[in-house]
């Protein structure tokens, strides 16, 4: 580590403590040329893998569009914003955990629709219907018999 005033090379470390709930290791440094005192953080570094289109083309990953899209379905639905951003780091750490550095945009689509059926069965039929592109009203009633008759996910 550079001490960012003399940059010198050798620091030393001082004290170490975790910070944010263990997310981050707080590091308290000395510059051992010029004795001045600094603070680092240190933290995993979790890459949102790229998602993989139908079209075969490859973007990455955009919580901004996620959270665009749930938000649309969601609309005007009880639904609290807290509720709506644990769906989206849950999407994120399943993301994360996967260990993949691409996934199909469909497997994105599918924990999307997960998470909206267990916040609002509205707001899932809605995304569904965009999703999975329904094209006559028998597969929309299709969709909707196949919600009454599966156990509702808790919440």
């Amino acid at each position: 580590m550079h001490c960012p005033f003399c940059n010198a090379h050798d620091t030393k470390v001082i004290d170490s403590r975790l910070v944010a709930e263990g997310v981050q290791v707080r590091r308290r440094r000395e510059c051992l040329s010029c004795s001045e005192r600094f603070t680092t953080y240190e933290g995993a570094e979790l890459l949102l893998p790229r998602l993989i289109k139908r079209d075969g083309s490859r973007v990455p990953f955009d919580e901004e569009k996620l959270r665009a899209g749930m938000l649309r379905a969601l609309e005007k639905r009880p639904v609290s914003v807290e509720q709506i951003e644990e769906s989206i780091s849950r999407i994120k750490h399943r993301l994360q955990a996967t260990g993949e550095r691409e996934v199909k945009s469909f497997d994105v689509g599918e924990m999307v629709m997960r998470e909206l059926q267990r916040l609002d069965e509205v707001a899932y039929i809605r995304f569904a219907s965009v999703y999975r592109r329904f094209q006559d009203l028998n597969e929309f009633r299709e969709e909707i018999e196949r919600l009454e008759k599966e156990p509702r996910p808790k919440a």
